[in-house]
């Protein structure tokens, strides 16, 4: 049995050199990290690999543990029910930390004395919650960010946010993202998301932490109680997707601009309707490639501001079918 610690700190190349010794079984490969396997190790090596994943300690196992490490010392910890409940939290589901912390109480506390919580917290220094700013940790709370604002919870939301700024996450970093969340899953739903989002950045860069990270968590907030809506987003790939699977098609001569004479001789602009100079300015006009015709991408929803525009797309959407078929007649 080959026992391998942190074995995503092997580049892929040496990863592969495990596969003919695991094949032909002249080891069980055993390997251990902190890390997403699934971005840190080869896909032929996990392939091959049975991945057993490993949760944090309950409280009540750091409790055993805390029980055993005393019969085992012969030694009570000098604290409070109330200090011994905070200890457990200090550990964060680490059993090594707790038995670190541990040590520190035994040999720091004086004789007779027994530590309330704030007594513990002079003796021990609080553990840095498990938080890597390029690994799991960091994506896995944005993530949940990002899901608890999309699910309308400003509760989570801020629960969410304050522990990534708690683990030492740039502001920032949160700023921009609260931005992409005020386009992606609110839109036009509330047009005033985006200029919150952004107002919410400015103002932390005009402040300074921790001052304006008060004008984030503002944001939060708002995001969180907006209504919803991903029709831009939905309509943008759509969009995108024709784009890319149609080339280059000319848009209608119609709506080309003539700079030369060549040009107008070539019919370029010829027959454009000034949009102003209709009765309800708007001409509905073809405006998509003959190549491709009519499409629609953005659909909005009946949410917040959206179910104005879609009343608006509606009384477009007759316009240009009146004129339409009046032109066909």
């Amino acid at each position: 049995m080959l026992f391998v610690d942190e074995i995503h700190r092997f580049n892929r190349a040496q990863q592969d050199g495990f596969l003919p010794v695991m094949e032909d079984g002249t080891v069980v490969l055993v390997g251990a990290t902190t890390e997403n396997p699934s971005f840190e190790l080869n896909a032929a090596l996990l392939s091959r690999s049975q991945v057993l994943r490993f949760e944090s300690l309950s409280l009540g196992d750091l409790e055993s543990l805390a029980q055993r490490a005393e019969a085992l010392t012969g030694a009570q910890l000098p604290l409070t029910p109330e200090a011994r409940a905070t200890l457990m939290t200090l550990a964060d589901g680490d059993g090594r930390a707790l038995l670190g912390l541990i040590e520190e109480i035994l040999a720091s506390a004086g004789d007779d004395e027994t530590l309330d919580g704030a007594g513990l917290l002079t003796v021990v220094q609080r553990r840095a919650p498990i938080y890597d700013k390029a690994q799991d940790g960091h994506y896995n709370l944005i993530s949940a960010l990002h899901k608890t604002i999309r699910g309308s919870d400003p509760d989570a939301a801020l629960y969410y946010f304050a522990r990534m700024l708690d683990a030492g996450e740039d502001p920032l970093f949160l700023a921009r993202r609260l931005i992409r969340m005020a386009v992606e899953d609110i839109g036009l739903a509330d047009p005033q998301a985006l200029p919150q989002a952004v107002a919410g950045r400015d103002a932390f860069q005009m402040l300074g932490s921790p001052e304006g990270e008060l004008a984030l968590a503002q944001v939060v907030v708002y995001l969180a109680l907006a209504p919803k809506s991903n029709a831009v987003y939905v309509g943008f790939k759509a969009a995108t997707s024709i784009a890319k699977a149609t080339g280059s098609p000319m848009p209608p001569m119609v709506i080309l601009n003539a700079p030369t004479k060549m040009m107008k001789g070539e019919g370029y602009g010829d027959g454009y309707v000034y949009d102003h100079d209709t009765p309800e300015g708007f001409s509905g006009q073809q405006y998509f490639p003959e190549k491709i015709g009519r499409q629609a991408f953005y659909q909005p929803v009946e949410r917040g501001f959206e179910r104005e525009l879609s009343k608006r797309m509606d009384y477009f959407g007759r316009l240009r079918a009146a004129k339409t078929e009046r032109n066909d007649d």
